[in-house]
């Protein structure tokens, strides 16, 4: 990586189970790979995270008998229990075919704890365990990190916000993500949480 452009790419869990089809749908998922494929050759390292969860996951409602979609508290605090998805070694949990890895340089694998569902790619939802991107990346000099993937309103979001509360310049590229939206307006609430964080938000024609 040269020493005057200290750029990453995150690419988040554009994986099968969040595209058209897949269990946990965010519509029109897959409409952000041509892009993502198009500006993933710009920056200087690529990082793509997968959501990999076991079996009997606690964000998974048929673990808690309820019904997904459903609110309730794990460990005080409230979480939305999503349908099974992203299984260990099932094909939802594979990146979508028609995305190019050829730039990534390293796979993140999040949400593998049972315990404790991991949105960010930097911090898992108790907000103590780190994954170890943050270390990772300012041990290569990256300072400005930019966002595309799924979901706008949740994965990338959190992804965002936890990078600006680590020291990082955050880049949300909002064109090359597609939001779940739920409960409704979730999408245009957190990204005026994002931009009041001091997220930016940009199109990828803006690059």
């Amino acid at each position: 990586m040269s020493n005057d452009s200290h750029r990453a790419l995150v690419i988040v869990d554009v994986q099968n189970d969040f595209c058209t089809g897949g269990a946990l749908e965010v519509k029109n998922g897959e409409d952000v790979v041509p892009i993502i494929n198009k500006i993933s050759p710009g920056f200087d390292l690529v990082i793509a995270t997968q959501d990999y969860h076991p079996a009997g996951h606690q964000s998974f409602a048929s673990s808690h008998g309820k019904k997904p979609m459903e609110v309730m508290q794990i460990h005080g605090v409230d979480n939305v229990l999503w349908p099974d998805h992203c299984l260990q070694n099932h094909p939802g949990s594979d990146f979508h075919k028609d995305l190019d890895l050829s730039c990534v340089k390293i796979i993140l694998r999040k949400g593998m704890n049972p315990e404790v569902d991991s949105y960010s790619a930097f911090l898992e939802n108790d907000k103590k365990t780190s994954t170890g991107l943050d270390g990772y990346l300012k041990g290569m000099g990256v300072r400005d990190v930019y966002f595309c993937g799924l979901a706008t309103d949740y994965c990338v979001a959190f992804s965002a916000l936890d990078a600006v509360s680590l020291g990082f310049h955050a880049r949300v590229i909002l064109d090359a993500t597609r939001p779940v939206d739920f409960p409704p307006q979730n999408n245009d609430k957190m990204i005026r949480t994002m931009v009041s964080a001091g997220v930016e938000m940009i199109r990828h024609d803006e690059l």
